[in-house]
């Protein structure tokens, strides 16, 4: 299939005003989220890889990541990035070779964080991710995440400061955007995004995240469902099923399905 170079170029332009973008799991996921009217989509890596039988956490193969973006790529219409978590290697060449496979299966933007990683192995990982989609001829949209607040790297009174100082060396690297995922405080949301500027900065929704209007007067460009879809969608599953097999009541399947008919998912599908 290959990264769409129009696409790439369309996901840098949505960045230039607030884009919400919600993170699918597999194919029906993503192509659904699109009719809602989504301008974008990009992967869960927790999601996904549940939806493929491997834990969250670096541990999918390659190869079985690059058959799910390559599945996802092929029914929706609009640029998707790929959360490729910490790049499934220590080494940037291999980083920068499995790039390459994703942007050959449809992804024209990634997710690439630290994790608990040197900030300058992360450097290294962001420079041929660059390198990759150069030689691809696409403009990769490169999300470097810094998981300062998320795995509290850093003494709390720390982590705006490591994650500004982090945020410049990744921009100085090659990111297109910044992902600070875990922080909830406006004062810190607005400075970050005044740090990190002119690169748009990227929240991820938290119970206690304030709402997107407020977001997007701090300066916040990107809001980022993480894995909460996903996550709501197995606890519906869990209910579901519980209860069927409790009672093998075919009513309470039915109740639940809203605004969806047989007909109408399967015609959002090609063969």
């Amino acid at each position: 299939m290959g990264a769409n170079p129009h696409h790439a170029d369309k996901f840098h332009a949505l960045h230039r005003d607030f884009l919400i973008l919600p993170n699918a799991w597999d194919p029906g996921s993503a192509r659904i989220i699109e009719t809602c009217g989504a301008t974008a989509v990009a992967t869960t890596s927790s999601g996904l890889g549940w939806s493929c039988g491997y834990p969250d956490g670096n541990a999918i193969p390659v190869e079985v990541l690059a058959r799910a973006t390559a599945s996802i790529a092929r029914v929706i219409s609009v640029p998707l990035s790929v959360d490729i978590e910490g790049g499934y290697a220590r080494d940037a060449e291999t980083v920068g070779k499995n790039v390459a496979v994703i942007l050959d299966s449809g992804g024209v933007g990634i997710n690439i964080e630290d994790g608990n990683d040197p900030p300058d192995l992360m450097i290294r990982k962001i420079s041929a991710a660059r390198r990759a989609g150069e030689h691809a001829g696409v403009h990769l949209f490169i999300n470097a995440r810094t998981d300062v607040y998320l795995h509290a790297l850093v003494a709390k009174d720390r982590m705006l400061a490591e994650s500004v100082e982090r945020a410049a060396r990744y921009r100085e690297a090659g990111a297109d955007g910044i992902f600070v995922p875990g922080v909830t405080e406006p004062d810190s949301l607005r400075a970050i995004a005044q740090a990190v500027a002119p690169l748009p900065l990227n929240a991820m929704v938290r119970p206690d995240l304030p709402p997107a209007a407020a977001l997007k007067s701090f300066g916040v460009r990107r809001l980022s469902a993480g894995g909460a879809i996903a996550m709501s969608a197995l606890s519906l599953t869990r209910k579901l099923a519980a209860e069927f097999l409790a009672s093998g009541d075919s009513r309470a399947l039915s109740a639940n399905i809203e605004g969806v008919t047989y007909p109408g998912l399967n015609a959002l599908f090609k063969k």
